[in-house]
């Protein structure tokens, strides 16, 4: 039987790719065999990054890109189609959070957090439903959060980036099936990474943490990127439309 577990062949572009989950997805993806593009806010990141896989000689390359730009995504979009003229796999992970109650986020924070969480993801899945189309065994893999499903206390617009983002994957699913492209997403909880390390070094926020995880921990970034990779793989070619959590156990318990 040919081999479905694996990304050999696959060219795969991760926004956010450098750091926490994004460069677990970046690493992973290179040990299956992909030929990835990275893109992060940070050149230094991205140099960094490139230099230690190519020691490996592994497929790599990327640009810095602050995907929240309009005019740097759409260099990055003329990039990857003179580079590639197909994509396999487009992983949207790059997103923050302010982490404020309601009340306190500004009309700025809000703006930041909509822009990059949502509206950046939007865009890009757009601008690269021809590449993706030209594949025939197209994946999109969102990072969004369980926030997005349920109050996790992570702060209200963040969570609306999520959901939104959530529900976009399973529309897209539905529209472009006909392109054959696949459109799941991946929903973390709290998983060791620096945006989360602030409030798991807080004993008294870890404890509710813990409190409402069955596994009695935080997860590893490695972990949401097997997620990530199973979804990209020819052996998850019948799956789409899907929201998985890697979660520990969380929502189902936590609720």
């Amino acid at each position: 039987m040919k081999n479905r577990w694996t990304l050999k062949n696959k060219k795969a572009l991760v926004t956010g790719a450098t750091r926490g989950i994004g460069r677990a997805i970046t690493e992973e993806f290179l040990e299956l065999g992909a030929e990835v593009f990275i893109v992060s806010r940070s050149q230094r990141d991205v140099d960094n990054l490139i230099r230690k896989f190519k020691k490996k000689n592994y497929g790599i390359s990327g640009i810095k890109c602050d995907v929240s730009d309009k005019e740097e995504r759409e260099l990055l979009f003329k990039k990857i189609k003179k580079d590639w003229g197909r994509l396999d796999i487009l992983v949207n992970n790059a997103g923050t959070n302010t982490r404020k109650k309601t009340l306190e986020n500004s009309e700025e924070d809000f703006d930041k957090l909509m822009n990059l969480n949502m509206d950046s993801v939007f865009d890009l899945c757009k601008k690269f439903h021809p590449l993706l189309k030209r594949s025939g065994k197209g994946s999109i893999v969102n990072i969004t959060s369980v926030a997005g499903i349920t109050s996790v206390g992570t702060g209200s617009p963040y969570a609306m980036t999520k959901a939104a983002i959530n529900h976009l994957t399973g529309y897209l699913a539905v529209e472009w099936a006909e392109d054959k492209i696949r459109v799941n997403a991946v929903a973390p909880w709290y998983i060791k990474t620096s945006l989360t390390m602030p409030v798991l070094k807080d004993p008294i926020k870890l404890k509710a943490i813990l409190d409402r995880t069955p596994m009695k921990r935080a997860g590893e970034p490695e972990e949401v990127a097997a997620v990530a990779a199973f979804l990209s793989m020819d052996a998850a070619s019948f799956v789409t439309g899907e929201v998985i959590a890697a979660d520990g156990g969380f929502l189902k318990y936590g609720l």
